[in-house]
């Protein structure tokens, strides 16, 4: 494992592995290490995984948030080879390498996490041999920066389809900047129709289908870099429909009413991140992954002054949520679906529905 400051850290390969090059961050979940490796947010990522041992209730079919692996590697202290649980159908291992997703043991997580704590996430290289050669060095210093980087448009979705039955109280309109599938879980569980459409649909397209809401998800990569789906949210924030976004979702919404973003030193990733709601002084713990950040205060978001900050985050004090001073339309930073992570956010589903049977 190479960093671009220089520092590498040995491991194992169980497999055999190809280069791989992306920014590395690390996440503090003890579980959910599929969740984790299907989320769309952690595309173009190479993931640090900080508990010691990864794999030992192997894999399944059903916990999964996306079609396949999006992480650009894997790094662990300990490879479980014999998961055992009853759910399990395979192993860990073989799942990520029949995905092409290179997987490297035996490093020493630890020192690898404070690295990045210390200094910052960073591109960084995982890749065969007894020392990084000068090719791979080449090739990570040539690789792209997050900064700047559109990875929502290879997140995304072809083409739109509709989950829900057709006479589903609500109708929801869905942009799919990277979502997860237990979001549509949770819309269906609450008796909505979704229909899911991709990251640069337009506000004519979405207004055409009649929503009675729309939906703005999480996903990958740089939020000012996704100039496209501003121009859409900010047409589509005048009042007439409600707004609900989460992750990528509540940046772009911020970014679209006036507000800036700025890159964290090493993101917030994991289930285990503690946000003060402003209005009842309730202390949310929540699951994270995201590197970008809006800008903000407990009183007040620059530049826009339609917006009022609803939660902040206990470790850094960063907003994590936003609400239009008089509009339906409200963001949360972090992940009120979970999966993995716990359930004290998913009240925000609840309170999306609401704004839904007011409009």
């Amino acid at each position: 494992m190479l960093l671009e400051d220089g520092a590498w850290f040995p491991g194992t390969a169980p497999l055999p592995i190809e280069p791989a090059y992306a920014e590395v961050v690390f996440t503090t979940n003890l579980s959910g290490y599929q969740e984790v490796f299907t989320d769309p947010s952690y595309l173009g990522q190479i993931v640090v995984m900080t508990a010691p041992m990864i794999g030992n209730y192997g894999i399944n079919p059903e916990d999964v948030e996306s079609d396949r692996p999006r992480v650009a590697g894997v790094i662990v202290r300990e490879i479980s080879i014999h998961p055992s649980n009853w759910r399990s159908t395979g192993g860990l291992l073989d799942w990520l390498a029949g995905a092409k997703v290179p997987l490297i043991a035996d490093v020493d997580t630890r020192q690898l996490t404070r690295h990045i704590r210390s200094r910052g996430a960073m591109r960084g290289a995982i890749a065969a041999g007894a020392e990084p050669s000068a090719a791979v060095r080449a090739a990570l210093a040539a690789s792209p920066s997050m900064d700047g980087l559109d990875l929502a448009s290879a997140a995304t979705i072809e083409r739109r389809y509709t989950e829900g039955p057709a006479n589903a109280k609500h109708h929801v309109v869905a942009f799919d900047f990277g979502m997860k599938r237990n979001i549509l879980r949770l819309f269906a569980e609450h008796g909505c129709r979704v229909t899911v459409v991709p990251a640069a649909t337009t506000a004519a397209d979405v207004r055409a289908l009649e929503p009675d809401g729309v939906f703005l998800s999480n996903g990958p990569g740089d939020p000012a870099a996704v100039g496209y789906a501003i121009s859409t949210i900010r047409d589509l924030a005048d009042g007439a429909l409600p707004l609900f976004g989460i992750c990528l979702g509540h940046q772009l919404l911020g970014l679209a009413l006036g507000a800036e973003t700025v890159k964290l030193p090493y993101g917030h990733r994991g289930g285990n991140h503690p946000v003060r709601d402003l209005h009842t002084g309730h202390v949310l713990i929540t699951s994270q992954n995201h590197g970008f950040a809006v800008r903000g205060e407990g009183d007040g978001v620059p530049g826009a002054k339609s917006l009022a900050v609803t939660h902040l985050n206990l470790n850094d004090g960063t907003v994590e949520g936003i609400r239009h001073r008089e509009y339906p339309i409200f963001a949360v930073q972090y992940h009120p679906e979970a999966s993995p992570g716990p359930h004290d956010a998913q009240g925000h589903f609840r309170q999306f529905l609401q704004a839904l049977d007011t409009k």
